[in-house]
């Protein structure tokens, strides 16, 4: 009789589930091998998507993120090409200012996924870059720092601060992306001084006078609100560690102008007691009629002066024309040097934009207070690449600006009268590369 062999339901089971498993192993390695599982990255607290701006000795951290196959990846972290970390996070802690390249690695059988980002350091201490003239560029407050060209200037305006007739200050405009926090950093990195620019409602492109506007000058009249405001200005300025601030006060279009120009002074003052010893400090003044009101500037570091639109080309039937001409700029510097200050406290005011007419009159001269407007000089130069060798764009009805040529000759004038250096209103109005009015006022006055 044969001998029956008996093998347990247990073991049974356990030899099926071994011969299953086997086979699924084979499986899975046959799948993975003619469909390769790419390994990916999931950032759900996006801190890859966008470059972090911080100060020397802060952290950037990059925590968060997920991966998959989950616990199966290797990890690298690497800085400007550096393996830094094989870990899930990483926290940067830079000790230098400057720009710094993250990436991160992750690989799952001989396969890789990359994800690359950028961290900006804004230095502790920096050295302010050497120079015989001041070249300043004025960054309106939609500017950027993708608008400068650090190689070209000494010193940067930043119109980021909004004066209101109860001293509050708005500087919402460079919270937007941490534009403010992107443009001292990489003004820092470049050795640039930051000015904050501080100002009332301006009138557009020309960044000037609207007519009865008052909110600086009303803020400044009066004790309480000018302390609030030199407070905010001061506690910004640390937190943002610009190194100073100009009087962009345009209120001068009404009837309280005098008023409001003169109290000027004691806001000049309060300022330069409030902010560090040597902090920049400096006012934006115009070069009209308008100048007799100002009161003694020599405190300020030096004085910007408004040598540009002479308003005689503007209103019902003026005639069409040049309004930032080169007489008119030396006829206002010399304004100033007569009756105010030396030539080496002043800083000339040139223009990046031009005066557009729209609808001209049967005289040929313009219509109306609302026939005319402006348009900016990179504008002028995408219309026509070699309008930047002219003084007149065919545009509309005509454009007027002050294209290479011109401002040659301005910057040389301003050069060769000792004038402490030159301004350009505004570095986001410029052109780019050889047709860029910032760099032929820095290569003349350097």
């Amino acid at each position: 009789m044969k001998k029956i062999k008996y093998t347990s339901i247990p073991a049974l089971i356990l030899v099926i589930f071994m011969i299953f498993t086997g086979c699924k192993k084979d499986e899975v390695k046959s799948q993975e091998s003619a469909n390769p599982y790419f390994p990916r990255i999931f950032d759900n607290l996006r801190k890859l998507s966008a470059p972090q701006i911080i100060n020397e000795g802060a952290t950037a951290n990059f925590n968060g993120l997920q991966f998959s196959p989950a616990n199966k990846v290797k990890i690298s972290w690497k800085v400007n090409g550096k393996e830094m970390s094989s870990d899930t996070a990483f926290a940067f802690k830079p000790t230098a200012g400057g720009e710094y390249i993250i990436k991160l690695d992750v690989t799952y059988n001989g396969d890789s996924t990359s994800r690359q980002t950028k961290v900006l350091v804004n230095p502790s201490t920096y050295t302010f870059k050497p120079f015989t003239s001041i070249v300043l560029a004025n960054l309106t407050e939609d500017g950027t720092a993708a608008n400068v060209v650090w190689t070209n200037i000494t010193h940067l305006e930043y119109q980021v601060g909004k004066v209101s007739a109860d001293g509050s200050l708005d500087v919402s405009k460079g919270t937007i992306a941490q534009h403010a926090d992107e443009i001292v950093a990489r003004a820092h990195i470049a050795g640039v001084p930051v000015i904050m620019g501080i100002s009332g409602h301006l009138s557009g492109i020309d960044g000037w006078a609207i007519y009865e506007s008052n909110d600086f000058g009303t803020a400044i009249r009066d004790a309480a609100s000018m302390a609030k405001l030199v407070a905010s200005v001061k506690a910004y300025v640390a937190a943002e560690k610009m190194d100073g601030v100009d009087i962009y006060m345009t209120d001068i279009n009404s009837d309280s102008a005098p008023l409001n120009i003169h109290a000027i002074g004691p806001f000049l003052t309060a300022l330069k007691a409030a902010l560090p010893a040597n902090a920049i400090v400096t006012v934006t003044a115009p070069v009209n009629y308008q100048h007799w009101e100002y009161p003694n500037l020599s405190a300020a570091s030096w004085v910007n002066i408004h040598a540009f639109e002479d308003n005689i080309h503007i209103g019902p039937d003026a005639p069409v024309g040049q309004s930032s001409s080169y007489d008119f700029m030396v006829s206002g510097a010399g304004i100033w040097t007569s009756f105010h200050l030396p030539a080496n406290k002043l800083v000339v005011g040139i223009p990046a934009f031009g005066l557009r007419y729209n609808t001209l009159n049967a005289a040929g001269n313009n219509l109306s207070y609302g026939s005319y407007d402006y348009i900016t000089y990179k504008d002028i130069i995408a219309a026509n690449a070699a309008n930047a060798t002219k003084e007149k764009a065919d545009i509309a009805r005509g454009v007027y600006f002050n294209g290479l040529p011109l401002v040659t000759k301005k910057a040389a004038y301003i050069k060769a009268n000792g004038f402490k250096g030159a301004y350009l209103w505004a570095a986001d109005y410029d052109a780019v590369g050889t047709n860029s009015l910032g760099a032929v006022i820095y290569n003349t006055l350097k």
